[in-house]
């Protein structure tokens, strides 16, 4: 293989990761812990979309229970944002701010 066509796979495997990473964030993923009492559903691209409580298991009536999921949900989303803030910082000292080629928004 000659280096025009490495070139070209190089150019092709990029395309298809960024098509695959783009694709992530159609895929619903979710989870469950204590018996099902806790839910959190989300993208497979790690954007967390809901935070399902039992709130009668903790005692609490339908409105405290959606504040408590509301709060929940809040504080993970900027955990997320921050944690991807640090990655990007630390990639981008790496690779000289260049990022990684096929990776938007990744880096």
């Amino acid at each position: 293989m000659n280096m025009q066509q490495m070139m070209q796979q190089a150019q092709k495997m990029q395309r298809q990761l960024a098509e695959a990473q783009d694709q992530l964030g159609d895929v619903e993923v979710s989870g469950s812990a204590g018996g099902g009492m806790v839910t959190v559903t989300g993208t497979a691209d790690g954007e967390i979309n809901a935070i399902t409580i039992d709130g009668a298991a903790l005692g609490l009536d339908a409105d405290d229970t959606e504040m408590l999921q509301d709060t929940v949900l809040a504080a993970v989303n900027e955990m997320l944002a921050r944690a991807q803030e640090v990655t990007n910082q630390r990639i981008s000292a790496i690779t000289g701010g260049m990022g990684m080629p096929g990776m938007p928004g990744m880096f």
